[in-house]
């Protein structure tokens, strides 16, 4: 019961405040659109650079602790495309996009404050390791997959227009430029003065904060409609599957440190992110599925990680 109330409940009540905000509309869709376009591309690839920068590479990239994640990655992107598409029909471009949503864990809105608020700050690292190709990896194969699709339901894209698309969903992202800076800093060994990383400090501690406040506003958009039967599915892959195989990976086939597992199970339980629902957006389909699976698992995520965590040692 204390994981539940020392960890989980702050970062939800967090997001609650924000949601109750927003619906008794102290806090407009433009004043929630300003928090998340601050935190979303400023303050969060801040916190991202500044826990780069810093990172023991040799340490925090440990081959188990990814393919751990990954392959429970790979299995629930599988698992979504394919009971969509032949399980229930849907044409080839919803079915990817479902897919995705249930492959996109939100690994830096929820995953690292209840890492940091369960196990300190001194198990993060297994976690940044993993976000630092998160994006740029998931999105890659996501618009890969979907140009794919579409060609197949639509005329075919030359292979420049889709390198040229991929490309741009990549380098185009504030998250994955500040990774970018973070790891040019940590490689080169530029040194930092002490009134730069005093405001780099500064800013990071509100990333968070303000990312969580603002993804409660975000989340009322989302209204609960849709195929229920997809949106159970894209829950039980999101916070049941993922996790179950990460754990597994990586308790009894890579035997990872203590830091480790803890870092990829709790990042692979978490819900999807609102990436999946921006993922859905920017091609139109599969919207109302993707929308209502990262508000139904968000919700169901304050039960499901109490439970991983009585896993975890």
């Amino acid at each position: 019961m204390s994981a539940l109330l020392d960890v989980i409940l702050p970062v939800f009540l967090l997001i609650g405040f924000g949601y109750v905000a927003a619906r008794a509309k102290l806090f407009s869709e433009s004043a929630v659109d300003g928090v998340m376009r601050y935190a979303q591309s400023f303050a969060l690839p801040v916190l991202l650079f500044k826990n780069v920068a810093t990172l023991d590479l040799s340490t925090a990239f440990a081959p188990g602790l990814l393919i751990s994640f990954y392959t429970g990655a790979a299995v629930c992107y599988a698992f979504g495309f394919c009971v969509a598409r032949f399980g229930f029909g849907r044409p080839l471009t919803d079915a990817v996009a479902i897919g995705f949503a249930c492959t996109f864990s939100n690994s830096l809105l929820l995953g690292v404050p209840i890492t940091e608020r369960a196990y300190g700050t001194e198990a993060l690292a297994g976690n940044f390791a993993i976000i630092s190709i998160h994006a740029p990896l998931i999105y890659t194969f996501g618009i890969v997959f979907m140009e794919w699709a579409r060609s197949r339901e639509a005329e075919t894209r030359s292979h420049a227009d889709l390198a040229r698309q991929v490309l741009r969903g990549m380098f185009t992202q504030p998250l994955v430029i500040g990774l970018m800076i973070g790891f040019a800093v940590n490689l080169t060994g530029v040194p930092q003065p002490g009134f730069f990383t005093a405001a780099i400090d500064m800013m990071a501690r509100s990333g968070l904060p303000a990312a969580l406040f603002g993804l409660g506003g975000v989340l009322l958009r989302y209204h609960p409609e849709g195929d229920k039967a997809l949106i159970a599915m894209v829950c039980f892959a999101s916070l049941l599957l993922h996790p179950a195989i990460a754990y597994g990976l990586g308790r009894f086939v890579f035997n990872l440190d203590v830091n480790g597992l803890r870092s990829v199970t709790v990042t692979s339980a978490m819900a999807p992110g609102v990436n999946a629902y921006m993922f859905a957006s920017m091609y139109g389909v599969g919207k109302r599925i993707s929308a209502t699976a990262v508000l139904v698992a968000t919700g169901l995520s304050i039960f499901t990680s109490w439970g991983w965590l009585h896993i975890l040692p």
